[in-house]
């Protein structure tokens, strides 16, 4: 974690990486509500979570919230119990 805040060039770095993040969960969000099979729809999820681990990582630096790590961790844990439950239901239905 960063004792010091971060200089202006490694801040507006970390802002950039932060917008192509939402850039990235907002186009999964889409394929996650519209996708045309149950494979690309899970593949949607699944970046959605990892997308969202690390945008919190990047905020947690940003702000310097250590409780954000936390956050980061669990979300990245419920996505993965999605792409199981996502998985099983597939599996169940065949």
């Amino acid at each position: 974690m960063l004792t010091s805040s971060p200089t202006p060039l490694l801040e507006g770095a970390l802002l950039g990486a932060a917008t192509l993040l939402l850039v990235s969960m907002l186009l999964g969000l889409l394929r996650a509500l519209h996708g045309p099979s149950l494979e690309d729809r899970m593949l949607a999820v699944l970046l959605l979570g990892s997308s969202g681990v690390a945008f919190l990582l990047l905020l947690a630096l940003l702000l310097g919230l250590p409780a954000l790590f936390d956050v980061a961790l669990l979300l990245a844990l419920l996505a993965a119990v999605t792409a199981i439950a996502m998985t099983r239901r597939e599996v169940d239905d065949a």
